[in-house]
């Protein structure tokens, strides 16, 4: 399984639509550690479509106050510093203390470097991939004047969804085609690995990956409850995705309204309950009064509640029957949807 503190590192790698984890306990560096020297075993590299440049890369660290352990693993940032490719940040593979103690050891391993990556990368920091004290987790500790690759990357996989149907109703289930071809010549990338999941499974994981066809494709079947969580797929590479797309699904409420009376005086205030499925909370529940044959305006809002409800008060401005509706404007990952028109009758 993916490292899943790693993954909550990585704020400044695209794809990801949220840190997933829980939160460190602290926000600076580990004081113990040390970082003495970052070599990385390549100046330039290239590397296109799904292939893999794997680099060598070695830090001398130590840590002041530990525990001698072999299990201490360590992860080197690069940051982007010039050119135009999609990956910003470049995180080596875990390394593994592989000489030396504990206070002063060299730790070695692999940078997988893909297409995505293209530009200049210089080593920015070195993280702790491991709870060297129960119950915390420090930052990233800077290094200064790190070793920097020029990554010369292209035909990099570009990924695009088609979800069935394309409007989701809260409630239903749907599927989603994905589909991977080459961002330059546009031809399927057949039979890579990928992964497609929701939510806190988000993220590339080796024991989970699937292939797409002869088509660069892959579809996927989602329960009706996935519809609420971020619907994520990654091209695999270790230790993040070469390539991916993470979104929630449009969805379409449904909506219910019920004024507390049918008929009142005019002036007079009707309170209008209601309910609308998903639920989106937050999001604005507008009441509705038609104007003339066609033409319908907001008279009042209410914000939807954790349990979906909303209430609005009606106010009949005329005697007779006056048709009202409840409208939620498109919000968040839901669209437009209305409710039946009710009448209330001025008397």
């Amino acid at each position: 399984m993916t490292n899943r503190r790693l993954l909550a590192a990585l704020a400044a790698v695209p794809l990801a639509t949220a840190v997933i984890g829980t939160a460190p306990a602290y926000a600076d560096p580990d004081p113990d550690l040390t970082v003495k020297s970052v070599e990385i075993d390549a100046k330039n590299v290239s590397v296109h479509g799904v292939a893999i440049a794997h680099v060598p890369v070695t830090v001398r660290a130590g840590f002041a106050n530990h525990p001698e352990s072999s299990q201490v693993r360590l992860n080197v940032f690069l940051e982007r510093t010039s050119g135009p490719g999609p990956l910003t940040t470049i995180v080596s593979t875990s390394l593994k203390r592989t000489a030396g103690t504990i206070k002063d050891g060299t730790w070695t391993g692999t940078l997988n470097i893909v297409s995505t990556a293209n530009g200049t990368f210089k080593v920015s920091k070195v993280y702790t991939d491991w709870w060297v004290e129960p119950g915390a987790a420090w930052e990233p500790t800077p290094v200064v004047n790190g070793p920097s690759v020029d990554v010369e990357g292209g035909h990099y996989p570009k990924v695009t969804a088609t979800v069935t149907p394309k409007v989701v109703p809260v409630g239903k289930p749907y599927s989603i085609k994905w589909a991977v071809t080459d961002n330059f010549t546009g031809k399927p990338f057949n039979g890579i690995s990928i992964t497609a999941d929701v939510d806190s499974e988000c993220g590339p994981d080796k024991t989970a990956l699937v292939k797409t066809n002869t088509s660069g494709v892959y579809t996927k079947s989602y329960k009706a409850t996935d519809a609420s969580r971020a619907n994520c797929f990654d091209v695999y590479a270790d230790p993040y995705a070469t390539s991916g797309l993470h979104f929630k699904v449009p969805r379409l409420s449904g909506i219910s309204a019920i004024p507390s009376r049918t008929s009142a005086k005019v002036g007079s205030i009707v309170p209008v309950n209601g309910s609308i499925t998903g639920p989106p909370v937050g999001c604005k529940a507008n009441l509705q009064r038609l104007y003339g044959a066609s033409q319908w305006r907001t008279v009042g809002t209410a914000t939807v509640r954790a349990s979906g409800r909303f209430t609005l008060n009606a106010q009949p401005a005329y005697r007779g029957k006056i048709p009202y509706r409840v409208l939620m404007p498109s919000c968040l990952n839901y669209v437009t949807a209305s409710s039946k028109s009710f009448t209330i009758t001025g008397v």
